[in-house]
């Protein structure tokens, strides 16, 4: 307690103007600001990295509520800036509270204590310092994934967090089984007994079988080829039964793994024949066309489009190409192995993602973008817009957006113009 407990919660503001303007703002014109004042960066480093101080000092707080907000704090700056030479002096004093938080904690400090630990690894890379560090949490995480005790929210947090960290750092092939092993445990659950043909009801556990088949498959991406078959072999014709599960999530993560599953295994096998193609066809496609009463619109919209891509997937080989923008560079979606790795951490770093494309080297390795590029000051300024210039565009795109959205409304309008 004592004084670090008046040390203020990290918001935006306190990433510097650098750091801002190395967002995600180059694809958005609406996000540039005005050029301000000068900032003097060195203070705003130091003043940032003191209140982070403050924070890892706060982890070690009596209250809970304390504890979990200075976790939360800490979440939010490591993934809006790169903090590697401040996390490398404090790498272990981090790790032991993570580790105090996740054993001793209770569901929501555990979850935050999880979250954390993945961004302490995406911060570190793969190098021994993160292995150190995942040494030490393996071993908890696992513990909790596996403890059928501890909250779900707990464990689902964990098993994410196992799948992350294990990617970043394990060059060990037996702890990489090993993990992968654990994982699957928790998510075979999820498959239907075989005196139930009928489908799979979503149960309190569901999400957690949810997380834990999203860290095994990001982890079958970096296996041998050899250890890919076997596990094709055992999971390829058991996943589809997941696709009547009546949670939508489980039947996004079930088609998006299957799809996952037909690429590589065309991958180790240019002539890969499944037997059940043509049954598996027809429920994607159903899926893919699914207009059942009873379920959500956003759900079934949502559903719709992930199966569309998954049904050409299997069926046609194809992969439909994502743009993905982040400052001046541009990085191409192209297969089910990229999007699921891309989506991983974005679903980790959330608004964070695109600035750690341009600055984190081990994304960046990841991705194969080569070395961060480098802007000076002068050519970060040609980059932006004047306030006057943004609201031009704003308007134009306004009045584009409303011309077409009345001629659609519009029922006098003729057919033939939408052709």
């Amino acid at each position: 307690g004592g004084q670090p407990r008046n040390v203020q919660p990290f918001s935006d503001e306190d990433a510097s103007i650098e750091t801002m303007s190395h967002c995600s703002g180059f694809s958005d014109p609406a996000s540039f600001t005005e050029d301000g004042p000068e900032v003097d960066e060195e203070a705003t480093q130091e003043d940032l990295e003191y209140k982070l101080k403050g924070f890892i000092d706060l982890t070690l707080d009596k209250s809970a509520k304390t504890r979990q907000a200075a976790l939360e704090s800490l979440k939010s700056a490591f993934s809006s800036k790169i903090l590697y030479e401040f996390i490398m002096e404090r790498r272990m004093t981090l790790t032991d509270s993570i580790e105090r938080c996740i054993k001793k904690g209770k569901s929501e400090e555990q979850c935050a204590a999880a979250g954390l630990a993945c961004l302490l690894c995406v911060q570190m890379g793969s190098g021994i310092e993160s292995e150190e560090i995942f040494k030490t949490l393996g071993p908890v995480l696992k513990k909790i994934v596996s403890d059928g005790t501890a909250s779900v929210q707990a464990r689902q947090a964990c098993a994410t967090c196992l799948g992350i960290c294990c990617f970043i750092v394990t060059d060990d092939i037996t702890e990489l089984y090993s993990t992968m092993e654990c994982l699957e445990n928790i998510f075979t659950k999820a498959y239907p007994r075989d005196r139930d043909t009928n489908g799979v009801s979503s149960t309190p556990s569901t999400v957690l079988h949810i997380n834990a088949l999203l860290a095994w498959t990001l982890l079958l991406t970096i296996c041998p080829m050899n250890e890919v078959k076997k596990k094709i072999e055992m999971h390829l014709h058991k996943l589809p039964s997941m696709l009547s599960c009546d949670d939508v999530n489980m039947r996004i993560a079930a088609g998006e793994t299957l799809a996952l599953l037909f690429e590589l295994a065309r991958e180790t096998d240019a002539d890969f024949f499944y037997e059940d193609m043509e049954p598996l066809t027809e429920k994607l496609r159903a899926l893919a066309t699914d207009g059942n009463k009873h379920r959500a619109k956003v759900d079934k919209r949502k559903q719709r489009s992930v199966f569309r891509d998954v049904l050409r997937a299997v069926e046609e080989r194809d992969f439909p190409t994502e743009t993905v923008k982040f400052g001046p560079e541009r990085m191409y979606i192209d297969c089910w192995v990229k999007k699921q790795t891309y989506d991983t951490f974005k679903e980790i770093l959330g608004s964070g993602m695109q600035y750690h494309l341009q600055s984190n080297d081990f994304l960046r390795n990841v991705f194969e973008l080569g070395p961060p590029v480098m802007l000076d000051a002068a050519t970060l300024k040609t980059m932006k817009i004047s306030r006057f210039e943004r609201h031009l565009y704003n308007s134009a795109a306004f009045k584009a957006r409303t011309k077409a959205r009345s001629k659609c409304r519009d029922k006098r309008a003729d057919v033939g113009e939408f052709f």
